[in-house]
């Protein structure tokens, strides 16, 4: 029963991948973990083979479509597949565990690891739905950057960190690259959703890389879940025409926001 609710969900994140750019892995490692009790590290690495498979399909859809910037795509992409990589394969194998210990209080390395996320999803929560408010009282999309006055190091530093955490968290970073695109970059909002996509296919894919390395791969349930995805996304993608910029960035937010409080009850309270 609960491998049926896991397939099931498993369309909403590709629908929610295709609809907002991200967010795939925000859904995903939260069923790997607490719906289908897979440990929290292995859950990471699943969730990047099924994130970036599914990220890839629905970034071609956009591609169709002309929207994905290949540009940006290349500036913010290249550092932080690498970084990316690095920390799958080198920084999380290296983390101690238990992660703290304290006389009556003992951190584990899975533990930390989803605190981490629902911290990270907060902030990234908080900047979408007060940016995407105030986009939706201005009535206006914010203009693209010129070639000139893009800020390319900023840019980049901003990659690397958003490859360490995606690294850290095993997301592919959706949730992350979508506002940095939206707000350094001033991509249109439908624009860093594409890009975000095909970012994510390239990030997840190669950290999972650095994870085949560390685990053993359940392949008979990881392929099956990973098609309920790309059928999620698929539909995503199609309906994302119809749905306006500011509202998605404010959905997007309360979205991660509602998760991230859930994960933090899971492990602090319930």
């Amino acid at each position: 029963m609960e491998e049926v609710l896991g397939f099931l969900i498993a369309i909403v994140v590709g629908f929610t991948m295709g609809l907002l750019g991200g967010g795939g892995s925000i859904l995903a490692v939260p069923i790997f973990v607490y719906i289908l009790n897979i440990e929290a590290v292995i859950a990471t690495g699943y969730s990047l083979f099924v994130v970036g498979a599914a990220a890839l399909v629905g970034a071609y859809r956009y591609f169709q479509q002309g929207l994905v910037n290949l540009k940006i795509a290349l500036i913010f992409g290249a550092p932080s597949l690498i970084m990316v990589y690095l920390t799958r394969a080198y920084i999380v194998p290296a983390l101690p565990d238990p992660f703290l210990s304290f006389d009556y209080f003992i951190l584990t390395k899975n533990a930390a690891i989803v605190v981490f996320f629902a911290i990270v999803m907060l902030i990234s929560s908080t900047i979408m739905i007060r940016k995407g408010a105030k986009q939706q009282e201005q009535n206006h999309v914010p203009k693209a950057v010129s070639d000139k006055s893009l800020n390319v190091p900023v840019l980049i530093l901003d990659a690397l960190l958003v490859g360490l955490i995606a690294g850290l968290v095993g997301a592919g970073g959706g949730f992350l690259i979508v506002p940095s695109l939206v707000f350094l970059a001033r991509v249109p909002m439908k624009e860093a959703i594409a890009t975000s996509l095909f970012i994510i296919s390239i990030n997840s894919l190669l950290g999972f890389l650095g994870d085949w390395q560390q685990h053993e791969i359940d392949w008979r349930f990881l392929l099956p879940f990973t098609s309920f995805t790309i059928v999620g996304i698929l539909l995503g993608t199609h309906f994302c025409k119809y749905v306006p910029a500011a509202k998605l960035k404010q959905v997007f937010g309360y979205m991660v926001l509602v998760i991230a409080f859930f994960i933090l009850y899971k492990e602090f309270i319930h």
